[in-house]
């Protein structure tokens, strides 16, 4: 019989994870073959592939996905849910028929009444290539890549209320403590790049009502902390302690950074502790951005034409524009998950004039990503995803008047677009009903568009596990399905 000492020790040895065995296969073989380059290079499926871990787990269709994250919850009725017979409902009480008692949140509960508010916007039908796609004046650049956007009309979340609804959208799940969707990415698909991470966070500030942005929407979770989000400041340095201190040589960093991986490897092979590994390899990938970042954010060597694409925005760190431009240089350095977040979307009043805001600081950006990628290539193997945490309702909170109104959160239908990385071009997906209120046709879930996103990656939603606390966890939990009427 065993010592209980040695017990314990082989079971922590089993707790290895089928990432860091192949991972330490691949260091063993590299330096064999006198090459730690070969290693890096090899494709996540040759290092990775097998059941119930990493992948990918078929052959992908994208090798990388740009969020666009519209923090605050942008109204569908607005943009894209064009319900042009609402004109006649002005200031008429939403039927209870159509609310079917369903929850509101604290803000509006209390009104005595819920007058309908039209949108106040001209919309006009885009040629897409199919049946056409009816977007709002305040996205014209938009309109003019309307053939790349696949238009989900009928998406519907769990949550309410910012916190939750965030927190679902990113993680699967509206508790915190799950590891994020590029996270998840990051686990499954392995890094294309050494000298920059897997998964990069660039956030915009909006205007008007703007809700806090915690760390843990890019957080890894029960991941190892290799593979949560790196966030790029947009002023100063992009990392902090980007640069040596003053006297320190590179040199003189090396050496310290070796030192300290000894006194890692030592514990390591005295605790088993995974984290340490991960730990490394964070030490290891701070040295190296400390050159891939700076000649990253190197934006002056863009082309005149880039420039013109973008516009003047896009030379102003911090923008929305600049973060755009930003992301496509990310994913041409082989970055598989870039995160914008663009705040401020959050309308409960004054929506007419802070909507326009919006969409003047993301509009061109969006189609310039689009049209940039698109000639660049890139496109059809990069998964460009757009929307919030959830909708806005077609009644208005507070005052109601022709040329203003507000919009209180509405979870049970908002519109996403998906564009690139093999969805179907030119399409509309599900309906609403006339008062833009409930889903008639086609839902989409939180977890059907997870699955679908990570399906595009060459991962089964229901493959890409990990196991925490006796439990094999993933994104999708015991839910979602890929929705293959979205695909090419």
């Amino acid at each position: 019989m065993r010592d209980p000492i040695d017990q314990a020790l082989f079971a922590q040895r089993q707790l290895l994870s089928r990432r860091r065995f192949f991972s330490h296969s691949a260091s063993g073989l590299s330096a064999a073959l006198g090459s730690a380059a070969l290693a890096s290079s090899l494709p996540a499926a040759t290092r990775l592939q097998g059941d119930g871990g990493p992948g990918p787990h078929f052959a992908p269709r994208a090798k990388r996905i740009i969020s666009l994250h519209m923090e605050g919850g942008p109204s569908q009725l607005d943009l894209f849910d064009y319900k042009p017979g609402l004109n006649e409902w002005y200031d008429k009480d939403l039927p209870d028929s159509v609310r079917q008692g369903q929850r509101l949140t604290g803000m509006t509960s209390g009104q005595k009444r819920f007058p309908v508010a039209p949108s106040m916007f001209q919309f006009t039908k885009h040629d897409n290539g199919g049946d056409g796609a009816w977007i709002s004046e305040l996205m014209p650049h938009l309109g003019t890549v309307a053939n790349e956007l696949c238009i989900v009309r009928s998406m519907h979340t769990e949550a309410i209320n910012h916190e939750p609804a965030i927190t679902f959208a990113q993680t699967g799940n509206q508790q915190p403590g799950r590891p994020s969707f590029g996270a998840w990415a990051s686990y499954g698909l392995g890094s294309e790049n050494r000298d920059l991470p897997t998964f990069v966070v660039l956030i915009t500030q909006g205007f008007g009502n703007m809700q806090a942005l915690a760390a843990r929407f890019w957080g890894s979770g029960f991941l190892p902390s290799e593979h949560q989000g790196c966030k790029l400041r947009s002023s100063g340095d992009p990392v902090l302690f980007l640069r040596d201190p003053p006297g320190l040589s590179r040199t003189d960093r090396r050496r310290m950074l070796d030192l300290v991986t000894s006194f890692s490897r030592a514990e390591q092979a005295a605790t088993l502790d995974p984290e340490i590994e991960a730990r490394i390899a964070q030490q290891e990938m701070a040295f190296r951005m400390q050159m891939s970042v700076p000649e990253l954010t190197e934006v002056a060597q863009e082309s005149e034409a880039t420039w013109q694409l973008y516009g003047d925005e896009a030379k102003q760190p911090g923008t929305f524009a600049s973060s755009c431009l930003l992301a496509r240089r990310l994913v041409e350095r082989g970055v598989r998950f870039v995160q914008l977040y663009m705040r401020g979307w959050d309308q409960h009043g004054n929506l007419p004039s802070e909507i326009r805001q919006q969409c003047k600081a993301v509009d061109r950006p969006i189609a310039a990503l689009l049209t940039d990628l698109r000639a660049r290539g890139m496109l059809d193997d990069t998964l460009v995803v757009w929307g919030g945490e959830f909708g806005r309702t077609v009644y208005s909170q507070g005052g109601l008047s022709r040329d203003n109104y507000g919009r209180d959160h509405h979870p049970r239908c908002f519109t996403m677009w998906l564009a690139g990385g093999g969805v179907r071009r030119g399409h509309v997906h599900g309906e609403t009903c006339e008062h833009g209120y409930n889903i008639v046709r086609d839902p989409v879930s939180v977890h059907d568009l997870h699955a679908t996103l990570l399906h595009q990656l060459g991962l089964h939603h229901d493959r890409l596990t990990y196991r925490h606390q006796g439990r094999d966890f993933r994104l999708t939990d015991v839910y979602g399905r890929v929705v293959r009427e979205l695909l090419a």
